[in-house]
């Protein structure tokens, strides 16, 4: 199924919106007291992830988004045999209008404009040369998005790393890195401080409070990369790119040196501004609402996110109209990885209704018994709100499971800063840092891995890469916890 074919089906059903406005005029939202039987179309969802590409390969490549709508439709339509056509068509729009298009129209335009920025020269993949791209974008995180410096910097790292017989290392630290823990330190760096942003937590907060625990974490990391990289690299004799052969050994070495010290550039730098446009986007649109211009199924439309989104959409016109396509060829840029991403994260969105409800429900819901963990004798236990709001950001939107934890503390941004500001600093690095451990815990998670497997990286499979970050990413978490939030 193409991607013109896939938004196609999903704009016919909104089309659908005017015939059904009257039956969701008094719409509700699905209670919070479903039992936990209704998460099934979202695990059926996250195991055909898991599974289907491991054991159908073939059958899923040319199915994968006729599965996504299955599982959709799993949930949809008892949905609507037990709650009627009000309530499914308002959740539907909800997740549609409100958070998989605008998600999917970020994604887009990231995926557009950061793909026509090509690194011009000989960048060899050493382990040095690796661990600086990897340290830069985590630096470069926190300031222009994970999604964004994810998108910028993960060509050139596959570019660098293309002789190389391992890579695969390289792109699940640069997913841990640069698409998750270094987007901790602003509000401009991850989805759910931008929210916290909004509802009164101050700018440079997390800055400040998240400074010490996120370089530790990155350090500790970026150190782990170095010996296993290095490790690697001289296990595989040290490999030099085919541009640059050597028959003796001194040829090697000035071989390697001359092709380091090669001019670097870069080609299609209008697309830096384009970037930067994406972030103010991003960023004004928080920043100044205008309020409502359109209801549909009960979902009300703000008037600065379809600013928003259109302004996103011309600015990968505007990279596509200005960056010519011998760039984006030697860039490697292909459609192919944002049509898998949206075509799976369809299935994801739709489905995680009922678990973002349950959970919502807090005390009420089929979940009580974890969210009653995060207190003890009236006190916020940080450590485990640090964990609860980390593994369920690791498999839901990390975004709505950080509002539910700042909720759950309290709500009031004035009282978590002044008051309670480890347990703020617990549900924030919760949400931001465990969004490394599945594929789907961050927007650009899955998005560097079909990038990679796009340009030839075999990566691991869902459970592949939970075990990567439970033998590497759960033993940091610990220790972070015994020195930060016990």
């Amino acid at each position: 199924m193409t991607l013109f074919r896939f938004v196609t089906i999903i704009l016919s059903a909104l089309l659908l919106a005017p015939g059904m406005a009257l039956a969701a005029a008094d719409h509700l939202s699905v209670p919070g007291t479903l039992s936990a039987w209704w998460i099934i179309p979202f695990g059926g969802m996250l195991l055909s992830i898991a599974i289907m590409p491991l054991t159908a390969h073939v059958f899923w490549e040319h199915h994968r988004g006729k599965i996504s709508i299955f599982w959709a439709l799993a949930f949809l339509v008892p949905c609507l045999a037990i709650y009627g056509p009000g309530v499914t068509f308002y959740e539907f729009c909800h997740s549609i209008l409100l958070d998989y298009i605008p998600f999917l129209v970020l994604l887009f335009s990231l995926y557009t404009v950061a793909g026509g920025v090509r690194l011009k020269g000989s960048l060899v993949g050493t382990p040095p040369v690796n661990l600086g791209i990897l340290a830069l974008g985590t630096v470069l995180a926190s300031w222009m998005g994970t999604t964004g410096a994810a998108m910028l910097l993960v060509r050139p790292m596959l570019r660098a790393n293309a002789h190389r017989k391992y890579r695969v290392h390289s792109v699940v630290f640069f997913i841990f890195l640069v698409a998750n823990i270094g987007g901790s330190l602003s509000p401009l760096g991850d989805p759910p401080l931008f929210l916290g942003f909004l509802k009164g937590v101050d700018f440079f907060w997390t800055t400040s409070h998240l400074f010490l625990k996120t370089l530790c974490l990155s350090v500790a990391l970026l150190a782990l990369y170095f010996v296993v990289d290095t490790v690697l690299y001289n296990k595989e004799g040290r490999p030099l790119p085919p541009a640059a052969p050597a028959q003796e050994t001194a040829g090697a070495t000035a071989g390697a040196n001359s092709a380091v010290q090669e001019k670097l550039g870069l080609d299609g730098k209008i697309n830096l501004l384009f970037l930067l446009g994406v972030v103010l986007s991003v960023l004004l649109s928080g920043l100044y609402p205008l309020g409502t211009v359109a209801n549909i199924g009960g979902v009300p439309i703000e008037a600065q996110n379809v600013l928003r989104d259109t302004a996103l959409l011309f600015l990968a016109w505007l990279s596509l109209r200005y960056t010519s396509r011998n760039c984006r060829e030697l860039n490697g840029f292909s459609w192919g990885p944002i049509e898998e991403v949206a075509q799976l994260f369809f299935g994801i969105f739709v489905s995680m209704i009922p678990a973002m409800a349950i959970l919502k429900a807090g005390t009420s819901g089929a979940l009580a018994p974890l969210v009653e963990l995060v207190s003890r004798d009236g006190q916020p236990v940080n450590a485990m709100y640090f964990w609860l709001t980390g593994i369920l950001s690791s498999f839901l939107d990390n975004a709505p499971t950080y509002m539910v934890f700042f909720n759950t503390a309290g709500g009031n941004a004035q009282n978590l800063m002044h008051q309670m500001p480890e347990t703020l600093a617990a549900i924030s690095a919760g949400a931001v840092f465990m969004g490394a451990c599945s594929y789907i815990g961050n927007a650009p998670n899955f998005m560097v891995r079909a990038i990679a497997e796009d340009q030839g990286v075999r990566m691991p499979g869902f459970f592949g890469y939970i075990a990567w970050s439970v033998c590497i990413l759960v033993p940091m978490f610990a220790l972070l916890t015994w020195i930060f939030f016990v």
